[in-house]
């Protein structure tokens, strides 16, 4: 294991630099991925050096990196799980201090596309560790350590071909901070941003940065044009007002990366919350930057076809518009895995195990469950039935009975989204349906 914080002058000593990774301050454009395998580490480098992947503790040692701003670990076999903890720390850009040990989630394996879909079987897939947001960072170092196995003794293999990715989210042109108004649209878009930004035609121009909220009057309006249109003993409709939502472009997501066109299910029967066990060491202003770290780490590193979830809300209660296609459509996501067909998943930003979410964050997924779970006429505080299709806790084909409103710990065995966030969730769905006018 390499030395703590309080260990003598070796470990105060000036960080190595890894020969494979470029010098800080190149020439390399903003809004970047690197990987760096990782190395067996202490007695494992002579015990091990002719088969890494059999060391049970592999890592790199301190050392100087480009800028970059979330980092995470990934390794060859989608299937394969990383039995073991996975702990890294960072040095900060600004003042050159060294972060203590974080831990790293490592159980990514719920998240993803469901088994047997196009995405599901794409052959790009890679196991992959939660993302860590570090905030702006030069340095790295970072351990991984096998469990032991039942016997006490003797330690699991780690998976092959693990590597450390580090993120640089690259800047956007205007972060739409809390509070502000859309961004006049830019004079001319890509096919790509024309095409994600279309799919939102209905409720805003394009290349607009964000969807304006809808006023509760505007609201009663499209009901009673909704009951109007519907036959005469169709009853009125519940739909909560459209919340203000801040588009890919108002992010500032890279359309480039993601694969061309949208995929979509037939419907929308349940919302599934998660925590992004980011950590919730960010800015709401850093939001955007957030979003486009685990953006680029879903695609680039995990080889998703996109951001995976189809709604992220920051702590002070903004929504963004995640998996590309339309915020009103149906769109197939990769978020909780076996089940993402006829649902949602929504990623609050942070980590909720030991942290109480904020009660902006918990409002703002009421809001978006009452508009979007409306526009499909379903109650939150009702269940609905979704068919799975294969994970560790219901087998593919069984027929699950689920909240409206779900944690993702629900469909599959995970402690996301956080017992702490998890625990608010009934708040959200009282609130979800008050929000729709439902007693």
């Amino acid at each position: 294991m390499p030395p703590g914080p309080d260990a003598g002058p070796s470990d105060r000593a000036e960080p190595s630099r890894d020969p494979a990774e470029p010098s800080p301050g190149g020439d390399e454009p903003p809004g970047s991925t690197r990987s760096l395998p990782l190395r067996p580490l202490g007695t494992s480098v002579r015990t091990f050096g002719t088969d890494p992947g059999a060391a049970p503790e592999q890592g790199l040692t301190r050392r100087d990196v480009s800028p970059f701003s979330l980092v995470g670990v990934v390794w060859d076999d989608p299937a394969a799980v990383l039995h073991g903890t996975v702990q890294v720390r960072t040095r900060a850009a600004a003042d050159g201090v060294w972060s203590a040990w974080q831990d790293v989630e490592t159980h990514n394996d719920e998240h993803g596309a469901d088994p047997g879909t196009a995405e599901g079987a794409s052959g790009t897939l890679r196991g992959s560790t939660a993302p860590l947001w570090v905030g702006d960072s030069d340095g790295v170092e970072i351990r991984v350590r096998a469990e032991t196995a039942d016997t006490g003794t003797d330690r699991v293999r780690l998976p092959a071909g693990l590597r450390l990715e580090l993120v640089d989210p690259g800047e956007a042109p205007a972060d739409p901070a809390p509070g502000t108004r859309a961004m006049a649209p830019p004079a001319a878009l890509t096919a790509a941003e024309a095409a994600a930004s279309a799919a939102n035609g209905q409720w805003a121009p394009a290349g607009a940065a964000v969807i304006p909220a809808e006023t509760a009057e505007t609201a009663e309006t499209a009901a009673q044009a909704a009951t109007a249109a519907a036959p005469a003993a169709a009853k009125k409709p519940y739909i909560g007002p459209r919340p203000r939502i801040i588009t890919r472009k108002g992010w500032g997501a890279d359309e480039r990366l993601r694969e061309k066109g949208f995929v979509y299910t037939k419907t929308i029967k349940a919302a599934f919350v998660h925590h992004t066990a980011t950590g919730n060491n960010y800015r709401c202003a850093q939001a955007p930057s957030v979003l486009r770290g685990i953006y680029r780490y879903h695609v680039k590193s995990s080889g998703w076809r996109d951001f995976g979830y189809n709604f992220a809300v920051d702590r002070c209660g903004n929504i963004y518009e995640g998996r590309a296609g339309g915020v009103a459509k149906p769109v197939l996501g990769a978020h909780t895995l076996g089940f993402n067909t006829n649902s949602m998943g929504i990623a609050v930003l942070g980590s909720f195990g030991g942290s109480a979410p904020p009660a902006a964050a918990v409002t703002a997924v009421a809001r978006l469950t009452a508009w979007k779970l409306g526009l499909h006429g379903v109650n939150p505080k009702g269940t609905q039935t979704l068919v799975s299709g294969g994970g560790n806790r219901y087998k593919k084909g069984r027929k699950v009975a689920f909240h409206a409103i779900a944690g993702h710990r629900d469909g599959f065995a995970t402690e996301c989204p956080g017992s702490r966030l998890y625990g608010k969730l009934g708040t959200a769905r009282a609130s979800s349906a008050k929000y729709q006018g439902r007693r």
